[in-house]
């Protein structure tokens, strides 16, 4: 069973990624692969440069995140040229990926946990979609705590995706993050418990 997991920035997807991995899923990061496939050397970091220059590479040939982020944060158009050099690739592995884990064990539910799952349209690819819910205030708040960042610089990032309020509509599963920890993980129990019974295998 393949399971997209979604959410917002800052809407804490990554704590619920790492609870449903100790329930037992297979995790495959979007964000992870993303960083793997511009590594030094990589046919991605070359086309990287080929758009946007030396400046957003560090001497050593890695990748400087920060000097990318200013730029397509403050324009769609080179948001866009970025995802659209690196959207295959990292589609490419993660399908690999995917195939390889189903192969050996085809009761695995495999978990794609993808920012921009929505966006990219990429919801028929899974089975089921998880959003990971914060309301627009309280992730403002967390996004300007987390990064350091003026209530302007964390607007600009937020507006840069779709709306959480948004992406609520196409979930199967909502998880409300806006509460304690304890409420969140009460919320991913309840879901892996029915994704298992969906899939037609407990694992143990």
């Amino acid at each position: 069973m393949r399971v997209g997991l979604t959410g917002g920035i800052a809407t804490g997807k990554s704590t619920v990624s790492s609870m449903f991995e100790d329930h037992g899923a297979v995790i495959i990061d979007a964000d992870q692969i993303a960083r793997e496939v511009v590594e030094p050397g990589s046919k991605g970091a070359q086309k990287v440069e080929e758009e946007f220059g030396e400046q957003v590479f560090f001497s050593d040939g890695s990748l400087n995140r920060a000097a990318l982020g200013e730029i397509i944060f403050r324009n769609q158009s080179l948001r866009r040229k970025l995802n659209q050099i690196l959207h295959p690739l990292i589609m490419d592995e993660m399908e690999l990926r995917t195939q390889r884990i189903l192969k050996e064990n085809k009761h695995k539910i495999v978990f794609w946990d993808v920012p921009l799952l929505i966006e990219e349209n990429l919801t028929n690819f899974v089975e089921k979609v998880i959003v990971v819910y914060i309301p627009e205030p309280v992730q403002l708040k967390r996004l300007m705590k987390r990064n350091d960042l003026t209530e302007e610089e964390a607007r600009r990032r937020i507006n840069a995706q779709m709306s959480i309020e948004e992406k609520k509509r196409y979930a199967d599963f909502l998880i409300d993050n806006s509460g304690t920890l304890e409420n969140t993980e009460r919320q991913v129990d309840q879901i892996w418990n029915c994704l298992k019974l969906k899939n037609g295998f407990s694992q143990q």
